[in-house]
């Protein structure tokens, strides 16, 4: 068995049919939450995807209760304190939500610099955490949360936003069951278009977009092929009047019999519409684009149990919110309902690869 195959068959195992239930309803729990809804605070309102995630824990009321949000900026408190998403909850301290009686679970969306900090903090404090993406900049530190948190027993959910995406659940299957064949190339594009202001807080990352945006599809690689063997980033400031900012890069992973590539920019024109992620075997193909609200293709080379070959458009179930799935398939965890379908391995595989493919070190 080789390395991918042994990687693979480690982060995978019922976890990924645990998650393919999910996205089918399938599962146990997925009609109703089992008794009340886990107590639940959030730490930080800085990260761009902060705002939604609150909003869907809010939404997920029978899964959910939320205690309170904690954000130690004045500045952006006052931005955010009145707005729908957060109006009417408790602002407290870290101190003040993390000695919640009751409290289970919290969603860490500080800044990127400040994740992996209160992603400890909340560790050492017996919380099982949502921790928004990508893991901070050091994997060592990263490695040390996810260390304690399995010392612990407790749950590290990361915040990669297409892992409940009905599309790519079907794109992991159809590896996995091996509709695919032998699979020779992957290419992601995950792209935007972003003002000056909209940059600036790339600025302090020297990943740049990469970081920021292909992350998002470094961890569905991952999960399709496996930790890369070579890692090779290429990274161009095109508009250095503005800033300094690596704002169209490419990474080319490097595997036995497969080469994939990623691409992410925020220097192009309706990028979200050419946004994709696509997976090539001698089998077959899987097509994923755009990503949201993801359209699905399905080439075969020849009929497998479901599909006759040809080339087929998936109908996917309609997602009730980009953050819903992932979010519920969290309180099933914490519940004991499921598996958690990326164990550690897995999400440290796709920090390494992340900060490699940004151009960084992996120390």
């Amino acid at each position: 068995m080789n390395q991918r195959r042994r990687f693979l068959k480690q982060i995978t195992g019922s976890g990924i049919a645990a998650g393919a239930s999910l996205w089918l309803g399938t599962g146990p729990g997925w009609a109703a939450a089992a008794g009340e809804g886990i107590k639940v605070g959030q730490i930080g309102v800085g990260h761009a995807h902060a705002g939604g995630k609150m909003d869907a824990l809010r939404k997920l009321s029978r899964h959910y209760e939320v205690v309170g949000v904690v954000e130690p900026r004045e500045d952006l408190r006052r931005k955010w304190q009145d707005h729908p998403i957060y109006r009417g909850l408790t602002w407290m301290t870290e101190e003040q939500l993390l000695n919640t009686p009751g409290l289970k679970a919290v969603a860490v969306e500080t800044q990127v610099c400040d994740l992996l900090p209160a992603a400890a903090r909340c560790v050492a404090a017996g919380m099982h955490i949502h921790l928004d993406k990508p893991a901070g900049e050091s994997l060592s530190q990263f490695r040390k949360v996810l260390e304690e948190a399995s010392r612990r027993a407790l749950t590290v959910q990361m915040g990669y936003m297409f892992r409940n995406n009905p599309a790519f659940q079907f794109c992991f299957q159809a590896v996995r069951d091996g509709w695919l064949g032998r699979i020779s190339e992957v290419h992601g594009v995950m792209s935007k278009l972003s003002s000056p202001n909209e940059r600036k807080p790339l600025l302090p990352h020297p990943g740049g977009t990469m970081f920021e945006l292909g992350c998002h599809l470094i961890d569905a690689l991952v999960r399709v092929m496996g930790k890369p063997d070579k890692v090779v980033s290429f990274a161009r400031a095109t508009h250095p009047e503005i800033d300094n900012l690596a704002d169209s890069q490419l990474a080319v992973f490097e595997y036995p019999q497969a080469i994939a590539t990623i691409r992410a920019s925020v220097v192009e024109a309706e990028g979200g519409r050419r946004r994709q992620f696509v997976v090539v075997g001698d089998e077959g193909t899987v097509s994923i684009l755009p990503l949201e609200p993801p359209r699905l293709t399905l080439a075969l080379g020849k009929p497998n149990a479901r599909f006759a070959q040809g080339f087929h458009e998936i109908t996917l179930p309609a997602m009730p919110g980009r953050y819903d799935d992932q979010l519920i398939e969290l309180a099933r965890i914490i519940r004991g309902e499921m598996e958690h379908p990326y164990p550690p391995e897995h999400d440290l595989a796709v920090q390494e690869a992340v900060l490699l493919g940004s151009g960084g070190e992996k120390g």
